[in-house]
């Protein structure tokens, strides 16, 4: 998996490492037990501090996505909880989202259909 940052955008970059991280179990990309790049080895790739990737792994830790030791490194974990709701900060994001989608006047049935393709992804 090719992690990408976006020096110009918003959000910090240890998030941006932790949300592609998510995205890629949840894609499949990044399969149960495997092995995730060394906190060096990734800060060097994609030119960063190591201290920013550690960040994001010990985030990625702490919600249950990975486990880490000194002897293995990270790794996905082979099995998630799967809580079956949203945190509350997820589901404010989503009523973000949802707002600036009628602001912008798509359709309810246009939003859904795009949910649907990005659920299949």
């Amino acid at each position: 998996m090719i992690i990408r940052i976006n020096e110009y955008s918003d959000i910090p970059i240890y998030m941006q490492i932790r949300n592609q991280i998510v995205m890629g179990i949840s894609s499949g990309e990044l399969s149960a037990g495997e092995q995730l790049p060394t906190v060096r080895a990734l800060s060097m790739e994609i030119g960063i501090n190591t201290m920013t990737v550690s960040k994001a792994y010990q985030i990625l830790k702490s919600e249950g996505y990975i486990l880490t030791d000194r002897k293995n490194g990270a790794r996905v974990r082979m099995e998630i909880n799967q809580s079956k709701s949203l945190s509350n900060e997820n589901a404010d994001e989503l009523r973000r989202i949802i707002s600036e989608a009628k602001i912008s006047g798509i359709a309810k049935e246009d939003f859904n259909k795009l949910i649907d393709e990005m659920w299949g992804k």
